[in-house]
């Protein structure tokens, strides 16, 4: 089946947005060797490796490692690595509907019974990167042989891959890799190098070899942001398989943004030149301005709404910002009050761009984003996300900011324990008109207490467990998220929103 292959793409077909992709693609050396085959890393790291190529920059394919024992690689086989990626969103003011076949994967290589052909391939003089994605248990302290057969841990099967291509080339420091993880926790590339040492002095390996890795090897902290449902499903499944000519069972589906940010020197950039293709992704010796925007504008965003959403009755992100009153809510939070008290030097104009395209993002037609996901582990995204904008705006203005007051009113309300049984099972409920909802929190059960704790409003803000601080030294505040929390008790989530705004 090379459905995706040959005769089809030399048709110039009118389904496919953009140039055809052209054979030389499918002959350009192996650069990379990456471990995972998520979604995120076929329609991020890899889609952007694949518009570099086809604009002539990287010139690299990729050679990906599949170290679960779920499925096979038939499926990519079958269609000589070639998949759809279709793109669904809003951007500005445009509606994006694009289909695009990546080119840039050549093979893909289970670790279990393909071993000896991923170190083979660590021989390779192409090979100059690693990309990996093994979610956020793969970067964990391992202790195992890494020689005698396949290593059961991603830093495991790293460390062999490493180590063969050191001594394959005798330790020459021109051999070195840029390696980039991922996954998404921070510092990511400090604590893989870290693990990845640990694991060498476990196995006992040579001085000159840690030498080698921790001289001639790069690892890079990265951060990637890009929504992507996976296969499509349900009318837009069926909108896909009207405009494609063919079946593909590896057809994935994701938003338009694309963020890929990596730290490092102008060597690494020079390496990893599909940064220059202006697809999202970017080398800088500091990458902290990308966390902190991620941060503040789109997560403590979502932190900030998510229950005053809930409890206003939209099941959804995009059926909120449908809402004139919600989404005129929203923006005032974003410009008004988190945008101005980031914790980090920032331009107004690169927070607002910023802003603007979480907001396209919120907006998207064709993603389903439910508020009640965005509430799990609630009070610690609070403590992780706003307090310190809050902190931020008092400094700087003197004054409670209304918004964000409003937010936190709404994560009280939505943590009140519902009626006896409030706790099955060791889990904990809230009900609001009648329905019931799991709280998904770590402190659900001290809000038992909490309720019965008078000023309610101050008991809460005043958890320093919670917060690391008591937000009730933020003159004002208390007073505020008590007003706006009876105001929401007594005429609903709607009702607080248009007062708000107004």
């Amino acid at each position: 089946m090379n459905v995706l292959s040959g005769k089809l793409l030399s048709d110039n077909p009118q389904w496919l947005t953009g140039p055809v992709p052209a054979e030389k693609l499918l002959n350009l050396p192996e650069k990379v060797l990456q471990f995972g085959t998520g979604v995120l890393l076929r329609a991020l790291p890899d889609f952007i490796i694949d518009q570099a190529n086809k604009a002539g920059i990287f010139n690299g394919r990729i050679v990906i490692v599949k170290s679960t024992g779920q499925g096979g690689t038939d499926a990519f086989a079958g269609q000589d690595n070639l998949y759809t990626v279709c793109v669904r969103g809003i951007a500005g003011d445009r509606l994006v509907k694009e289909n695009v076949i990546n080119t840039a994967v050549s093979r893909v290589l289970a670790a279990a019974v393909q071993w000896e052909e991923i170190l083979a391939f660590a021989e390779s003089e192409s090979l100059e990167v690693v990309i990996s994605n093994t979610t956020e248990v793969g970067i964990v302290p391992v202790e195992e042989r890494v020689s005698g057969g396949v290593p059961a841990s991603f830093p495991g099967k790293l460390l062999a891959v490493l180590y063969h291509r050191y001594r394959h080339y005798g330790g020459d420091e021109n051999r070195g890799l840029v390696i980039v993880p991922t996954e998404l926790i921070s510092d990511n590339g400090d604590k893989l190098k870290k693990i990845i040492l640990d694991l060498a002095r476990f196995n006992g390996l040579d001085d000159a070899f840690l030498s080698w890795l921790e001289k001639h090897n790069t690892f890079c902290n990265s951060l990637v942001d890009r929504i992507v449902p996976g296969a499509p499903k349900g009318e837009l499944a069926e909108e896909i398989r009207r405009d494609l000519p063919y079946e593909d069972p590896l057809c994935i589906m994701s938003e338009p943004y694309t963020l890929w940010a990596i730290s490092g020197n102008e060597k690494v950039a020079e390496k990893l030149s599909f940064v220059q293709v202006g697809a999202g992704a970017f080398v800088e010796p500091d990458i902290t301005r990308f966390k902190e925007l991620k941060l503040r504008l789109l997560n403590g965003t979502h932190t900030l709404t998510c229950g005053l959403a809930y409890l206003a009755g939209f099941a959804t992100v995009k059926e909120a910002m449908n809402d004139a009153d919600f989404s005129a809510f929203l923006g005032e939070l974003m410009f008004k009050e988190i945008v101005p008290s980031i914790p980090y030097e920032l331009s107004r104009e690169e927070s607002e761009a910023f802003g603007r395209q979480v907001i396209d993002r919120f907006k998207n037609p064709f993603i389903e984003h439910f508020w009640i996901n965005i509430t799990l582990n609630y009070t610690q995204k609070i403590e992780m996300r706003v307090v310190s904008l809050l902190q931020e705006y008092y400094r700087k203005n003197g004054a409670v900011p209304k918004y964000m007051a409003a937010g936190l009113a709404a994560y009280i309300r939505f943590m009140k324990p519902a009626g006896a049984p409030a706790e099955r099972d060791g889990r904990h409920y809230g009900e609001f008109n009648g329905t019931r909802y799991l709280l998904q929190d770590q402190q659900a059960g001290v809000f038992e207490q909490l309720y019965k704790e008078k000023p309610l409003a101050g008991s809460v803000l005043g958890r320093t467990d919670f917060w690391g601080t008591d937000l009730r030294e933020i003159k004002g505040l208390e007073e505020a998220v008590a007003a706006s929390l009876d105001v929401l008790n007594r005429h609903g989530a709607r009702y607080l929103i248009r007062q708000v705004i107004n």
